[in-house]
């Protein structure tokens, strides 16, 4: 008997991993149905939709902040010594931001 895992607790695990397998399947189910029907939706509505004036219908634009250059000049002192370079942190260095009118899909 020493090895062996009890009747009662075998069978306690086997319902415990058909409840978690079905719980998983059902999880994954129902999130790949919600992402198709989300994709149905947006392309019906982009049909009858108007194109973003702000972005032209691209959906980003020429970062504000950085205006394209993808760093900042940035010091932490109110009077600065040297200024330092850094990182744009609106569009993170990729000179374009996502449009916030339409959040970039480009269509209300």
């Amino acid at each position: 008997m020493s090895g062996e895992i009890p009747r009662r607790l075998r069978i306690l695990g086997t319902a415990a991993a058909i409840g978690l397998g079905g719980f998983f399947a059902l999880s994954l189910a129902s999130s790949a149905t919600i992402q198709m029907l989300q994709g149905v939706s947006d392309a019906k509505r982009r049909k009858s939709a108007s194109v973003c004036g702000v972005c032209k219908g691209r959906g980003f634009y020429s970062c504000k902040l950085c205006k394209g250059e993808s760093t900042i000049k940035w010091s932490p002192l109110y009077d600065p010594i040297a200024i330092n370079p850094c990182l744009c942190p609106t569009c993170e260095g990729n000179r374009v931001q996502r449009c916030l009118n339409c959040v970039g899909k480009g269509y209300y």
